[in-house]
């Protein structure tokens, strides 16, 4: 049996120049027609009658065992359609958290939750070994390295606001440095991880964090060049969008990069929405940096706006949990420490105590443990329904969990049958 997650490779489907709508069991290609995928042993014509009418002329053959599921009672090796094999569409195989069939939005959310508690102790263990060793980074950092406020002149004259606005910015721009940097880094580890857990959670498969780690580990380097490169194209699409009103300098320079900074905005939006599934791919298909851009890219093409759809109620419900969690500790850390509440509201950082951002970083650390598994499923499930879609994985999933009525597992690149 296939204990890796080689079943994603690109080569096990029909991926790249072929007809991207791929018949599947779960979907008949019409009305009126079985599913496409039939039984190597087929009825002589014209010994199969129609429902309304028995005996009376030809009708539709009976599809293959993945429609109706194993034979029973009278099935097939008694020579006429079990129990399975009835008019309606019969339920997707599901050896794991989801249905092997495309997926809705409900399903893709119900999917992440069943992972995070399938795999409690995995999911649980990466999560928060990792948000807690970002967060005490990144007090550390907060309470010791970053410099000074900027002095802000309360009546200041137009050209001394634009400057006081470009240097506020210019240190928001220092300051968001390290924790950029942190959240990269503990990204990349629990992405790698997650990926490789979902994967097996899909095929109804128990993982360890040794065997999770084990399989993520040689993508490491490829996961961090697509990191950075994705930042690098945020960061340069967003200084090229702001460059010439900062340039101008003057009242309309100011105007000029507003219009600029909600443009580049637009542009990283649509970019990181048709490269969401690059990691997914570039850790279960092992493909290198630029190819899981392209793959992403033609996995969302045509699904842009889905995809968007389903990311940003994503980002939102994971909002609303921060905010739950996060906003109890933040009340319980004020009453604790006063002075810490009045360096936060005057905007020293610096003036915050150690009560404060010790139980700040505490919510801050329940609320990514829970939600990031939340994330990262939504994007590996949207990157294998996708395929689904697009190029009947669901058969080649179904085969290599080991679905009777699917046949045996087909070792493909990547895999090792057993």
């Amino acid at each position: 049996m296939n204990d890796t997650p080689g079943w994603a490779s690109p080569g096990s489907a029909p991926s790249d120049g072929q007809d991207p709508a791929v018949p599947r069991p779960a979907e008949p290609a019409d009305d009126s027609g079985p599913a496409p995928k039939w039984s190597a042993d087929q009825p002589p014509a014209g010994q199969w009658s129609p429902p309304s009418a028995p005996g009376t002329g030809p009708s539709p053959q009976r599809p293959a065992p993945g429609w109706g599921g194993p034979a029973q009672g009278g099935g097939p090796a008694h020579g006429g359609p079990g129990p399975g094999y009835g008019w309606g569409r019969p339920p997707a195989a599901k050896p794991g958290v989801i249905p092997l069939r495309p997926l809705g939005v409900g399903e893709i959310l119900d999917g992440a939750v069943s992972t995070l508690r399938a795999h409690w102790r995995t999911v649980l263990g990466v999560t928060l070994a990792v948000a807690v060793v970002s967060q005490i980074t990144e007090i550390l950092i907060q309470r010791y390295l970053l410099p000074e406020p900027v002095a802000l002149d309360p009546d200041p004259s137009p050209s001394e606001a634009l400057r006081q606005a470009a240097d506020s910015a210019q240190q928001g721009l220092i300051s968001l440095v390290p924790s950029l940097v942190i959240t990269v880094i503990g990204t990349l580890f629990t992405t790698s991880i997650l990926t490789v857990v979902i994967s097996r959670s899909v095929l109804g498969r128990p993982v360890t964090l040794a065997e999770a780690w084990r399989e993520a580990r040689p993508r490491l380097p490829q996961l961090l060049g697509l990191t950075v490169l994705l930042l690098l194209m945020s960061t340069a699409i967003m200084t090229i969008s702001i460059l010439p009103g900062l340039l101008l300098g003057s009242a309309a320079g100011v105007a000029l990069s507003v219009l600029g900074v909600f443009a580049g905005l637009a542009v990283v939006v649509w970019l990181m929405v048709r490269f969401n599934l690059a990691s997914p791919a570039l850790v279960l298909e092992r493909q290198g940096v630029l190819p899981s851009l392209r793959r992403s890219a033609k996995l969302v093409g045509g699904s842009w706006w889905r995809i968007f759809g389903i990311l940003l109620l994503t980002l939102v419900l994971t909002v609303l949990v921060t905010l739950v969690i996060s906003v109890p500790f933040g009340i319980l850390a004020a009453a604790v420490d006063g002075e810490g509440l009045e360096g936060l509201v005057s905007g020293t950082g610096t003036d915050l105590g150690w009560p404060f951002l010790i139980i700040t970083g505490i919510g801050t650390v329940v609320a990514t443990t829970i939600t990031y598994p939340i994330s990262a499923g939504v994007t590996v499930l949207l990157y294998v329904d996708q395929r689904i879609r697009r190029e009947a994985l669901d058969l080649e999933l179904a085969r290599a969990a080991g679905v009777p009525a699917y046949g045996p597992e087909q070792p493909g690149p990547g895999t090792s049958g057993s």
